[in-house]
């Protein structure tokens, strides 16, 4: 397993987001990537996860967002989800969401995207379902 903090942030480039929002990527069998988020998913580090998303896509036949730990969705989060998960069909990628946090699931119920995704109730449900 590796653990990835946001590059190209902070500095003279913007705020560090690196306190705020940190990312582990773990590779499994069979094309299977697993992307955790732990923190906060707001206008500021969105761009960060749609990046760290695109970066996984084109290598992954199925990439798992493991939400679990987000301590909060805002808008410009549910949008790079959005996009995530269009990339990735556009790739001939699956994308597949682990919510487990209160604040992911209400954001999804409340904007009417839960149906949008595919939602697995754990990591190891949506690797087993692969």
């Amino acid at each position: 397993m590796s653990s990835e903090t946001p590059t190209g942030v902070g500095g003279d480039q913007g705020p560090d987001v690196g306190e705020v929002v940190r990312f582990e990527v773990t590779e499994h069998g069979d094309g299977a990537v697993v992307v955790g988020v732990h923190g906060e998913i707001d206008t500021m580090t969105a761009p960060v996860l749609s990046e760290r998303l695109a970066e996984r896509i084109g290598s992954a036949s199925l990439l798992v967002v493991d939400l679990t730990r987000v301590t909060f969705l805002g808008s410009a989060g549910l949008a790079a989800l959005v996009e995530g998960k269009e990339k990735a069909e556009n790739a001939g990628s699956r994308l597949r969401l682990v919510c487990g946090s209160h604040a992911v699931t209400r954001a999804l119920e409340a904007t009417n995207l839960m149906s949008l995704f595919d939602v697995a109730d754990g990591v190891t449900d949506a690797l087993r379902t692969a």
